[in-house]
């Protein structure tokens, strides 16, 4: 089934994995490095975005909301609709920082940082 977007409803992970970011000026802002799950409620909690790095070095690891990322077909990418003041003031984190207090740390400063709904609530 199709979303009112004509996207799927189901996308395999692996092929969320890599794939670009941009910005609402249409700027690669990083990819896609991991989606973190939330088990208890069957849903995402959010997208892991990497940028900043160098061959993976120095690389900054931010927890986007999914619901903020709407894919553009003509990109083959995800877009958020952030300034990139916004992205650069986002909370970052190591790898092992997301999942931490069960990743609700992280979602928590997400979704109030780019003031996005909470699906929790």
């Amino acid at each position: 089934m199709t979303t009112v977007t004509g996207h799927t409803q189901a996308i395999p992970a692996s092929r969320v994995i890599g794939t670009s970011v941009y910005n609402s000026a249409g700027e690669t802002i990083g990819t896609i490095e991991d989606v973190i799950l939330d088990k208890t409620s069957n849903g995402i909690m959010f997208a892991v975005v990497g940028f900043g790095g160098f061959l993976g070095m120095g690389e900054k690891y931010h927890a986007v909301p999914w619901p903020a990322l709407g894919y553009d077909k003509t990109r083959g990418g995800y877009v958020v609709p952030f300034s990139v003041d916004q992205l650069k003031a986002a909370p970052a984190y190591s790898v092992s920082e997301l999942t931490q207090d069960d990743g609700r740390a992280a979602r928590d400063a997400a979704f109030l940082h780019y003031r996005v709904k909470p699906y929790w609530h």
